[in-house]
Parts: structure tokens; sequence; C-alpha cells
């Protein structure tokens, strides 16, 4: 019950944002998705293959239900998002009904070919895994996942086997393991030193530095590629340093607001590959992939924004 009623109370605040923001009544024709000149990426180690260091997340914000409205506001979000040359979006069985509106929006955007489809298996016991994916792969309507993930470590020494099969049986290009909120760091670790995953995902930001000091130079010592979630902590983390303005400095990393210092310090440090923040507006998503278009912070400028945050 209390599941529902937060799920129920983010649908309102996600019904409300999109009416700001003009969206759900309100949808225009955007051009071919082209991958604009300049945009960061960063290649997936295990491959080669580049990235960009801005992707899409989907928790909260694509839980919308049958909501037509609220799926056309999804859908816009995503034709911005691959129209400024995003690629990775990143999903769960976890996040109610995203799923099936991702796969409602990629449809009807005409299944873009730059798409960079990343989802999870979260279920137990790891027998139940299979069935699962192969829902999750039915909502998205892809023909099969980019990277299939272990969300937040859930009977993953059953289900890592399973992910690896189907990468083996090409079924499946990459695999990996998440953690969020920086639980079970130490696990995390262990199944980074003992096992070929291609991905790990944690929390990370200017504020939520832990995996500085372990995790992130096992990753680009075992050549393992670095998604970052909750990189607002949910909006918290920009409500907190929005009291005070930018920074001077913030000008020289071309950052017009908040919400692209925090990024550009997260996509800046060398082992991350992507961030994923996630969001409900158009004006957002552009505002976030502008982060790689821009110049990002070298490690003097890190410190300067990790005091100025510290002082905030």
């Amino acid at each position: 019950m209390l599941q529902r009623t937060v799920v129920d109370a983010a649908r309102r605040r996600l019904l409300r944002a999109l009416a700001a923001g003009g969206i759900a009544t309100t949808l225009r024709a955007m051009p071919a998705f082209a991958q604009p000149a300049g945009l960061i990426t960063r290649p997936i180690p295990s491959s080669g293959e580049a990235l960009p260091v801005i992707g899409l997340g989907s928790w909260i914000t694509f839980n919308v239900g049958n909501d037509r409205a609220a799926r056309d506001g999804c859908m816009e979000v995503m034709r911005a998002f691959f129209a400024a040359g995003g690629r990775m979006i990143d999903s769960s069985p976890m996040y109610g009904s995203s799923q099936d509106v991702i796969g409602d929006g990629l449809e009807r955007l005409g299944k873009p070919a730059r798409l960079f489809s990343a989802d999870k298996v979260w279920i137990a016991p790891g027998t139940r895994g299979p069935a699962q994916i192969e829902r999750s792969r039915q909502f998205w309507r892809v023909p099969r996942f980019d990277l299939l993930q272990v969300h937040n470590l859930l009977a993953w020494e059953e289900h890592l086997p399973t992910l690896l099969a189907m990468k083996s049986a090409g079924r499946l290009r990459y695999v990996g393991i998440t953690t969020s909120e920086g639980r079970r760091h130490s696990d995390v670790e262990r199944i980074m030193r003992a096992h070929p995953i291609d991905f790990v995902q944690v929390s990370y930001n200017v504020a939520d530095r832990e995996v500085e000091a372990r995790i992130l130079p096992l990753a680009r010592d075992r050549g393992i590629a670095v998604i970052v979630n909750r990189p607002f902590r949910e909006g918290a983390l920009l409500k907190a340093v929005q009291r005070r303005p930018l920074p001077p400095f913030a000008a020289e990393m071309q950052a017009g607001s908040w919400a692209q210092l925090i990024l550009k310090f997260i996509v800046s440090h060398p082992a991350v590959t992507c961030a994923i923040p996630a969001t409900t507006r158009v004006d957002h998503v552009r505002e976030n992939m502008a982060v790689a278009l821009g110049p990002l912070p070298d490690a003097a400028l890190r410190r300067r924004l990790i005091e100025h945050v510290e002082r905030a």
C-alpha cells in the first residue's frame, strides 16, 4: 500500500510538470536524429563503442500508466533526447509502467536506430529471470537489449550466469550490475573483481562521492563502464544548492544552471561513461544534453565546486 501511495504521488507530480512545460497538449515535429558535431562521448571499455556522456533515466518520470497525455509527454522527452544526440535509455521492471511507456514512445518515433537500450532483471528466485527479461523486451518492443543489469544485486548469483550466457549466445550485447544510494558497495566491488561484467551502475554526484575511493578506480583498472544514477538525488540536491547563485567559475565550464554544473562534475570523472538524469520536460532534457557539448571541469575546478557545495 505504501509503495502504491508513493507511485501515485509521483505520478501526480509528473502530470503537473508536464502541464507546466506545455508538453501534454503541444506536440511538435523535430528534425531527424542526427548526432550533433562535438558531442562528448566515452568508449565502453570492453568494446570501444562510443556513448554520449548523458543518457536518460525513467525512474518515476515514465511511470504514467495509460494516461495518453502523459505518454505523449514522455514521447516528446525521448524525441528531444534523440534529436540532441542521446542514445542510452535506462529502465527496470521495478519502474511500474515505464518500460511499456518507453516502448510505446519508441514505436511512435519510428524505432530510432541510435537507441542504446539498458534494462534490468529484478526478481527472485533467479529461475524467474528469463521470463521477466522476455516480458521486458516485449514492453520495449526491441529485438534484443543492448545492456541488461542485475538490479540492486537481487539474486545476482543466479541472474549473472543467465545474462553472461545470453551475451555469449548473441542475445545480449553487454552485462552489468547496479546499486544506488551507496548500498552494498563491498559486494559490488567483489563482483567487479571476480566476474567479466561490462557495466556497473552506481550513485554519484558532487555531494555523494563514496565511489571515488574504490569503485571508480577499480572500474578503470578492470575496464568496466560506469553509469551514474541519481545525479540530483531525485531533485533534493538541486533544491539544496539552488538557494545560492551559481559560482563565478561556472562560466569557465559554460554551465548556465546548477543542473548543468552538477552533471559536468559527474561526467568529468575519467571513469564515468554516462549519467542518466530523469526528467518530465523537454526543456530539461535539452538542458541536460547540452552538457555533452561544452567543456568539462579539470581537477582544479572539480575541487572548487566540491568546496563551494560543502559551504552551501
